[in-house]
């Protein structure tokens, strides 16, 4: 039987666990509103957990903005790097939802050490189990690279996120830059999008992709990105990441057939493909490929804006990511795939284990208006419209030489099929690499992009 002193510290104890935004964000994440704080006896400004989301087991920390503003201690950063520690032994996700000022002044360079400390552990739980940022407050300096450096970055309306003062912290400039996947209204929303997330992912690098029950596509069109992966994906099931960054790519996560699979869709409707583009498409790679989701690519593009330096660097940076990943890859020319965009997306071996093509798909080492230039020189001479002799050239170009029947002849592309049977395709071919190894990599420790 407890003692009236016993009573006195339990209901104190009690008392300390109160409702607070912190705690409020956790049971909005967690199935039923259901968790268990570890280390609950120390409220040092952080609230760290574990519980159920959509059934499977995961740890999550809530910064209390209650509590000395939710600034950054050692003894906050502790309780993080203890609960990061123990999802990497029980091999589960990890979700962090952001709330504080920043650095605890008064732990001087121990506050420094704090961040350090975050940030290893972050890094070494990176592509190891899929880890989660809900930028809900305000998310500052230090603490807001750690944020940007997880998987997959919610922010909501009202949070501010910055690296240093004086710039724009909303979520506008957010999205618009690519620092965060996705934007929620509130806290509510956020969460649920967490949650969607996390049902697409494996538990840890080493888990089999999760299945579910589909329905099939109601329609069939390539006419643009998004119609593309409506085409491939299965209904309901998909989920963009960072829409609003890089306007001629679309990157979802979604399930064909049930399981797990990353559409990447290109948009020459859109433009050509920017640095910016490039850095959202490689990034979708790098984090597909860490957690073994097979990756496709719809390819339909004017090509790389090659229009300086930081063009050059980005294209070859995700040329380079496409041949670096090991997970399943299929290309599916819808549209136009010519020279480095060809060799990129849809290179045999390097990009993509498996190319289909449509039948109006253009493959050609080079634009066929360049090509028409370059071999029909001695057609162009004399012609009284010139533009529009090189056009019909090119369209000759395009239907003989450039056609997907002439790539397929010459082992560019292993089949050419319609676009109502481009779905069922590509599903056999995720059936056939669920199992995918390789055995002819150079011993290294990692490829050197141009990052």
């Amino acid at each position: 039987m407890m003692t009236e002193s016993q009573k006195s510290k339990l209901a104190e104890y009690t008392a300390a666990k109160a409702s607070c935004p912190a705690r409020e964000r956790l049971a909005a994440l967690f199935d039923d509103g259901v968790f268990t704080e570890t280390a609950s006896g120390r409220n040092e400004g952080v609230v760290t957990a574990y519980g159920y989301i959509n059934g499977c087991p995961a740890y999550a920390f809530s910064q209390d903005s209650t509590v000395s503003k939710g600034a950054v201690s050692k003894a906050h950063s502790e309780k993080i790097c203890r609960m990061f520690d123990l999802a990497a032994k029980n091999g589960v996700p990890v979700v962090g939802i952001y709330d504080s000022c920043g650095a605890f002044i008064e732990d001087g360079a121990d506050a420094l050490n704090a961040y350090s400390e975050i940030l290893l552990e972050a890094g070494n739980l990176s592509g190891v189990v899929p880890t989660v940022s809900v930028v809900s407050g305000v998310c500052a300096g230090s603490m807001a690279v750690i944020a940007c450096a997880a998987d997959y970055v919610v922010m909501t309306e009202k949070a501010e996120l910055y690296a240093a003062a004086g710039g724009d912290a909303g979520v506008k400039a957010a999205v618009e830059s690519g620092a965060v996947s996705a934007s929620a209204a509130d806290d509510a929303e956020a969460m649920e999008s967490v949650r969607k997330y996390l049902s697409l992912m494996p538990q840890n690098n080493l888990s089999p992709l999760p299945e579910f029950e589909f329905d099939a596509p109601a329609a069939a069109s390539f006419a643009t990105a998004k119609d593309s992966i409506g085409a491939i994906a299965d209904d309901g099931s998909v989920l963009e990441l960072r829409a609003g960054f890089g306007k001629s790519s679309v990157t979802a996560l979604c399930t064909v057939g049930g399981t797990t699979a990353g559409i990447a869709a290109l948009d020459k409707a859109e433009g050509k493909l920017t640095a910016d583009d490039c850095a959202k498409i490689a990034g979708f790679v790098r984090l597909c490929d860490a957690f073994s989701v097979p990756v496709i690519t719809v390819v339909d593009t004017e090509g790389f804006d090659m229009g300086g330096a930081e063009s050059v660097r980005a294209a070859a940076r995700l040329s380079g990511v496409y041949a670096d990943a090991t997970c399943a890859k299929i290309a599916v020319i819808s549209g136009k795939a010519c020279g480095a965009a060809f060799i990129a997306f849809a290179g045999k071996n390097a990009a993509a284990d498996q190319v289909f093509a449509l039948p109006e798909a253009v493959i050609a080492p080079v634009d066929p208006v360049t090509a028409a230039e370059f071999l029909y020189h001695d057609k162009l001479k004399g012609a009284s419209d010139l533009a529009a002799e090189r056009n019909k050239l090119a369209a000759e170009y395009a239907e003989s030489e450039a056609s997907a029947f002439a790539a397929a002849e010459k082992g560019a592309v292993d089949e050419v099929i319609t676009a109502e049977n481009v779905r069922t395709a590509v599903a056999g071919v995720l059936d056939i690499t669920a199992g995918k190894r390789l055995n002819k990599r150079l011993p290294k420790k990692h490829s050197v992009l141009p990052l």
